[in-house]
Order: structure tokens, then C-alpha cells, then sequence
């Protein structure tokens, strides 16, 4: 089994006047390119991470298309919710319409043949900024959270990646951790939820939510005290499943 990864699918299956087209001439028919890579790479015994931003619905019932587009790619896969998923409401109303080959994670951890795979949305951490290395567009100027909103949220998402970090198996052959919000700055430097995952074991964290980077900007962030983070944003990884493990 390889695990591959590929977030931000922004998909609008169920959205007829919702595009990504806005954000650059790459985002043109992005569906098809991620579909395209995903069903020349990725096996059907293979695991696929999903961390966040899925679909543009607002309600479970307009994102079945996207799930269902999801469905029909190869390999089991596993996702996280991010801030643009208006859809993933209460785990009761989504596991009615989910596919079965769709594994959600919500204050939980999941274990496929023993790999355990914990995670949350998390926030705008104030320890660190990627304003250095994203090109802002009038498209996508970064909306305004009050800063004790901001603080409240962030506080929370940490508690909520613990709560999921400790439901791994202690005894699991790999921990994996996915966030949309990136978990760490560029440099590395230790966060607070770096200290976490070191805690907990993980060896690997995906993430995704940064778009729009500078052409010299390299993607994969790279390692720092035994685990390696990797940024899997579709449109930074030319809408093809990045492989893991």
C-alpha cells in the first residue's frame, strides 16, 4: 500500500456558478487535471490523504457530487475538514450520503492496515507568516478575523488536534498527522503544534490552505526533529497526488 496525498480540491460539481478559474489560467479545468494524475498513479489498495478545502458546497446534500467524483478515483481515502468545507456540518448528516471508500476525521484518529492517521482543520497560528512567499491577488485578499477571534480559534484547534493526536494506536507502524492550516512557518522553528506531534510520535504531517506562492518558493516544507512536514495544496503540486510513503 503507497500513501499519496492531494488537498484543496476546491471541487463545485454541486455548485453550478462557483469556478476556481479566477484564481489563474492553472486552476482552468482542474478537476480533470487532478483527475487525470490520480487514475495513472494511485492504485485501488492505495491510501489517499485529503486535508481540507474539499468541496465549495454549503450543504452536505450539494457536495454528494464532489464525494461521489471522490468516490470514483482510486484507493481508500481519508480526510479532514477545512475552513471552506460550509458543508461537513454534524458527522451524523455526512455519514448518510459518504461513500464507502471515505473516511472522515472529526475529534477522532483513523488506522488503515497500521497506519493511524489523526488531525484537524487547525488556524492561523500567530507564531509564524507566509505573507513572504505568497503572490496576493485582489481575488484572494486574506479576510480580517478579529484578533481574539483569531486567538479563541486557534486555542481551540489546538485542543482538537491533541484530542484526535491521542487516539492513535500507541502500538500503530506509522502516525500521520493532517491539518489544512499549516502547522509550522517555513523555517521549521518549533510551534506549538510541532511540540505536539513530536509528542505523539507522528513522523509525518501533511497540510494544505496556501496557495498562490512565489515561484521560488519550494513546496515541501522539509524536516525538523524527526518529522517531515509537506504542504499538498493541489495547485502546488501541479494537481497530482504527491507520494508519501
Amino acid at each position: 500500500m503507497k500513501i499519496w496525498a492531494i488537498g484543496d480540491l476546491h471541487l463545485s460539481f454541486g455548485v453550478s456558478k462557483k469556478t476556481m478559474d479566477l484564481f489563474g489560467p492553472e486552476w482552468e479545468e482542474h478537476p480533470k487535471k487532478i483527475a487525470t494524475a490520480w487514475d495513472n498513479t494511485v492504485s485501488p489498495e492505495d491510501l489517499v490523504l485529503i486535508p481540507g478545502d474539499i468541496s465549495w458546497a454549503s450543504r452536505p446534500e450539494k457536495a454528494l457530487p464532489d464525494l461521489e467524483w471522490i468516490e470514483k478515483r482510486p484507493g481508500t481515502k481519508v480526510m479532514i475538514k477545512g475552513n471552506h468545507d460550509y458543508w461537513w456540518t454534524s458527522l451524523s448528516k455526512i455519514e448518510k450520503i459518504l461513500p464507502p471508500s471515505i473516511h472522515l476525521i472529526q475529534n477522532s484518529s483513523v488506522t488503515i492496515q497500521g497506519i493511524a492517521i489523526a488531525g484537524t482543520r487547525f488556524w492561523d497560528s500567530p507564531e509564524y507568516s507566509f505573507d513572504h512567499i505568497i503572490d496576493f491577488k485582489p481575488c484572494i485578499t486574506p479576510k480580517k478575523v478579529p484578533k481574539k477571534d483569531e486567538e479563541a480559534l486557534y486555542q481551540r484547534e489546538l485542543l482538537r488536534l491533541e484530542m484526535s493526536l491521542q487516539q492513535m494506536p500507541e502500538k500503530a507502524q506509522t502516525k500521520i498527522a493532517m491539518t489544512h492550516f499549516p502547522p509550522i512557518g517555513t523555517d521549521l522553528a518549533p510551534s506549538a503544534a510541532s511540540a505536539l506531534f513530536e509528542k505523539y510520535g507522528v513522523s509525518l504531517v501533511v497540510f494544505g490552505h496556501l496557495h498562490s506562492l512565489h515561484k521560488s518558493a519550494h513546496p515541501l516544507f522539509g524536516s525538523a526533529r524527526g518529522v517531515e512536514y509537506v504542504l499538498t495544496s493541489c495547485d502546488c503540486i501541479d494537481f497530482s497526488p504527491v507520494l508519501l510513503v
